[in-house]
This record gives C-alpha cells, sequence and structure tokens, in this order.
C-alpha cells in the first residue's frame, strides 16, 4: 500500500505546489491516486493556513477529497505541534463532525495513549506513529487495538535512516502491521527497503520535495508515479 502524504507543515515557501485550502487537497488526492496512491494523509488548515484540528477544519477537508474521489481512504494527523494541549487534542477528536478513515498518533507525545483511545472510541482508526525505540516501549502500553504503526525514520541521513529503520522494524511487535517511511535525504533509500522488505510506504510533499535523482519534483502526483516507478503499490 502507498499512502500519499500530501501536505504535512510544509509551506509554500518550501514548495509552491503544497496543497493548503480544501479544494486543494481535494484535486491532489485525486492526481496522487490516479497515479497510484492508494490513501491519503493530510493536516487540514484553518483560514489562516495553520494546521488544525477543529471540527470545521477537517470537516471541509475530508469531505471535499471524499467528493473529489470517492472511496479513497483519508488519513490525518493529531500531531502535538497542531495543539499542545493533551486534553483538548482529545476534545477536538471528540467534537468531530465529519470522521476521517484514519489518524495518526505519535506515541512519544504526552496524552498519545488518550488520543488513540478516543479515536477508537469514535470509530477511526488508528496509526501509531513511532520514531524511537521509547517510543515503541510506549506503544506497548496501549490499551487500544491499531489499523498499523507508523515506522518513521527522523534522521536526515540516510544510511543513519536506514539503521533507525533495521533497529525500529526488530522492535515493533510481529502481529501488527507496519508502514515504513523516512523524511528528508532519507526518504528513498528508506522507501526502496520498504519495497524490499514488502511493507507498505508512503511518499509526498510532506516527506521531501526531491525525486529520486535528486532534481525537484513538480508536485504530489510526480512524487507518487516516481514512488509506483521504484515499485511501491
Amino acid at each position: 500500500m502507498l499512502k500519499a502524504c500530501l501536505n504535512g507543515s510544509r509551506s509554500r515557501d518550501e514548495h509552491p505546489a503544497v496543497p493548503v485550502t480544501p479544494t486543494e487537497l481535494a484535486a491532489d488526492a485525486a492526481r496522487c491516486a490516479a497515479s497510484g496512491a492508494a490513501a491519503v494523509h493530510v493536516h487540514p488548515r484553518d483560514a489562516h493556513g495553520v494546521e488544525s484540528l477543529a471540527p470545521d477544519v477537517i470537516a471541509a477537508a475530508v469531505t471535499a477529497i471524499r467528493a473529489a474521489r470517492p472511496g479513497l481512504p483519508v488519513g490525518v494527523s493529531t500531531g502535538a505541534w497542531i495543539e499542545p494541549d493533551p486534553a483538548a487534542r482529545v476534545a477536538a477528536v471528540r467534537a468531530w463532525t465529519v470522521l476521517p478513515d484514519f489518524a495518526s498518533v505519535n506515541a512519544h507525545e504526552d496524552g498519545a495513549d488518550a488520543v488513540a483511545e478516543a479515536l477508537y472510541g469514535r470509530g477511526v482508526a488508528v496509526e501509531a506513529g513511532l520514531w524511537t525505540p521509547p517510543a515503541v516501549a510506549a506503544f506497548r502500553r496501549w490499551r487500544v487495538p491499531v489499523m498499523r504503526v507508523l515506522v518513521e525514520c527522523m534522521a536526515q541521513e540516510p544510511d543513519r535512516a536506514l539503521t533507525d529503520a533495521a533497529v525500529l522494524l526488530d522492535l515493533v511487535p510481529g502481529d501488527v502491521p507496519v508502514l515504513l517511511h523516512a523524511e528528508g535525504d532519507g526518504v528513498w533509500p528508506v522507501l526502496a527497503e520498504a519495497v524490499r522488505r514488502g511493507l507498505p510506504t508512503r511518499i509526498g510533499l510532506e516527506d521531501t520535495v526531491r525525486l529520486p535523482d535528486g532534481s525537484p519534483a513538480a508536485d504530489n502526483a510526480a512524487l507518487v508515479a516516481a514512488a509506483v516507478a521504484l515499485g511501491a503499490r
């Protein structure tokens, strides 16, 4: 499974094709699905372009994407940088009026288990983001089932990212589905490792603005097409 991560926290100053509005996210999601993505992960923004968990913001983005590409699974982030107060993150999830198909929760963040429980209670599938060995240990204490874990290699150096991938994969419980990915310069080597291992992976402007040869990517669809060409499906 190849997931397209359309925007993350990246700004248009970093790449002019970063989608921000619901209309832009919807159009980009449709293009990425046509290029081979099986799901999308987005960070909805408010009217000022700021990431938000507010019910109206989540609803607008998810509704627009579903209208543009019916049946395409849509996920969002619940990162603590969006809302630092764990109780406020839980309250936001409980107030959502339109539910995404899945949402990621970073296991190392304060209150992550409560956010995961709130999502599960609403019927939203949970992705557990695992960045470090302590995050894996924290995840093992969760009381809710997850859709999958995201082994997220945050080191920029490719060799370090691959080393981190191997370490984290060895620690993840063997009965949990895994999606493997990286950010920055480690993106393409780790994506190739995911393909080699037969693991789901992801690609998009959230993680990199460059194609495998180092040249600038035109947009998310170009990144998805490049990942498919390398064997990601």
